[in-house]
Order: C-alpha cells, then sequence, then structure tokens
C-alpha cells in the first residue's frame, strides 16, 4: 500500500435531498438499495434511462436529515434537471450542495481506521461534520468524505495524512479497475454490467423496480454481456478516450481513461479470447495494450 494520503476531488459535486418522500423517491429511480443507507452504510447507484443505458452514477450517504448525492461535478445541473422530472407532488428537495461540501478521497495504510471506520465496503461514520465512508465498490479504493470546505485540510493532516496529487488517487483508481462516471461510461449506450457494476455492488436485483430495470435483468440473466471494461497496460504513449483497439485489423475495443502506463478500456471478449490462443497483440495508435482482468471481476 501507500502512505495515508488525501486528494481533494475537486471534479466531484455533491447533491442534498431532503423531504419526508427522500428514499422513497430515490428508490424508485435508481439502481441500488436505498433502504440500505444510514448512519452507518452508504451505497453507490446509477440513474439510467428507461431503456437501461447509463445516465449517471454516485455514492449515496445520509447526513442528519439529508441524504447527500456524491456525483460528477461537471454534469450536476444535468442530473438535479433529470432527478427533478420525477418530483411531482413527493416532499422532496434538491439542492446543488457543491458550495458549502466538497468530496476528498482518503486512501494508503489505514485510512478506513483513522476515519474511524472499519474496512467494509459502504461502512459510514459521521465525520467533521459531514460523512465518511469506504467506498461501496471495493475498499481497496479507500474512504470518500463529503464535508465542508472549510478547515477540512488541516483537520486531515492531524489526523496523519498527507496531501497528494490528484493523479496519485487516479492511478490507484485505474489499476482497481474502476469506471470514473463518464470518463468511462458512454452516456446513453454503456450498460451497467459491461461496467463492472453487479460485482462493485452497484445494482441490487431483489430491491424492486427502478428505471431501466428490465433491460439491466435481462442482461444478467440472458447472459448477454459480450464486452467488459478492464485495465490495459500501455506500453507506448497513452491513447486518447475512446480511440479504437486493434487485433488483427478488426475494432477489439475502445480505449476509456487512462493515465502513463495505465487505463481503462472497453474490450470485446471474443478478442480477449483470440488473443490468448494466438498471442497477437492489441494495439492503440502507437501503443501497444495489455488487457487485465480487475481481480474483482467474475467474468
Amino acid at each position: 500500500m501507500t502512505k495515508r494520503s488525501y486528494v481533494p476531488l475537486t471534479d466531484r459535486g455533491v447533491i442534498s435531498v431532503s423531504g419526508s418522500d427522500r428514499r422513497a423517491f430515490l428508490q424508485g429511480l435508481v439502481s441500488n438499495d436505498v433502504d440500505r443507507v444510514g448512519p452507518v452504510n452508504a451505497i453507490h447507484a446509477a440513474l439510467l434511462t428507461p431503456q437501461g443505458k447509463y445516465l449517471h452514477d454516485f455514492f449515496i450517504a445520509e447526513a442528519g436529515e439529508f441524504l447527500l448525492l456524491d456525483c460528477e461535478g461537471g454534469r450536476i445541473d444535468d442530473l438535479l434537471r433529470r432527478l427533478g422530472f420525477y418530483v411531482l407532488r413527493a416532499d422532496v428537495t434538491l439542492e446543488d450542495a457543491a458550495s458549502a461540501f466538497g468530496v476528498t478521497a482518503l486512501f494508503g495504510d489505514g485510512a478506513a481506521e483513522a476515519a474511524g471506520l472499519p474496512a467494509t465496503p459502504g461502512a459510514a461514520a459521521a465525520f467533521r461534520d459531514g460523512v465518511a465512508f469506504v467506498d461501496p465498490r471495493l475498499a481497496a479504493a479507500g474512504v470518500r468524505a463529503i464535508v465542508p470546505r472549510d478547515g477540512i485540510e488541516s483537520g486531515l493532516k492531524a489526523a496523519g495524512f498527507t496531501a497528494a496529487p490528484a493523479t496519485e488517487y487516479d492511478t490507484l483508481r485505474l489499476g482497481l479497475g474502476l469506471p470514473d462516471a463518464s470518463r468511462d461510461m458512454e452516456v446513453e449506450k454503456a450498460i451497467l454490467l459491461e461496467n463492472g457494476f453487479e460485482e462493485l455492488n452497484g445494482v441490487d436485483f431483489n430491491k424492486g423496480c427502478f428505471l431501466g430495470q428490465e433491460l439491466t435483468a435481462r442482461t444478467k440473466h440472458r447472459g448477454l454481456i459480450k464486452k467488459r471494461l478492464m485495465v490495459v497496460a500501455i506500453e507506448g504513449p497513452c491513447p486518447e478516450a475512446d480511440a479504437p483497439i486493434l487485433y488483427d485489423g478488426a475494432e477489439a475495443g475502445r480505449m476509456r481513461s487512462g493515465r502513463g502506463d495505465i487505463g481503462l478500456a472497453l474490450m470485446r471478449l471474443e478478442y480477449l479470447d483470440k488473443a490468448a490462443e494466438s498471442g497477437l497483440p492489441f494495439s492503440a495508435g502507437a501503443a501497444q495494450l495489455v488487457p487485465r482482468k480487475p481481480d474483482w471481476a467474475a467474468f
């Protein structure tokens, strides 16, 4: 592991959801079971189109009378607009809380313990006038803290955390094979199960209806997954996002986010089998890629 570090996630936003119907409101929309969210547990979930295609994903944690959504900052207005479609007469108030709250990643040796948490995915607790939770997808990704912006860095330093560059956390994420919102999942095209949402605790098939449930369940039960997001080791210049990945002249996948010698790519499974048999390399531009199935993946 690494030293105990923190990185303010400046590309993340926060939405507060309040009102007596807040929990039931989200429960009918998102892919995971909102009833599991409480003072000691947080979840990861997605909002889909009615046809089951990806729109947004976010973490949901509880702070007093509010549910807080740790979401993609650059698309927060779109998420607020889409959620607002469904409020109707429900007692629900949606607010952009990013001016008051920020999201910080805490990772490295003993990060969960220093935040007062067990190293269990989703474990949550009150933390410095906000909430901290172990990443519900994978404990190895560390802790996320949704806290007031003022004074957080001095408090973290007092708890033994050291400031780290944003690239350090991004490299950790890439190595674990964790997608980062629309950087890795194409809006209105991506399918949850191609991107590891089942293995990463982001979808609950027993919770009841949610937007896009039918396609998601059909994909699971009919075994229709033909592509998967994978870690790729990069030999050469890091390809741009959405660059085609070739195998023996045929398109075998598409590059997603990357940094230096590591990245994520959406790969067609049929070509992984062919490459394993032939030993021929994958390429993207001037680089050669070596795909690796994430340790948590079940395919």
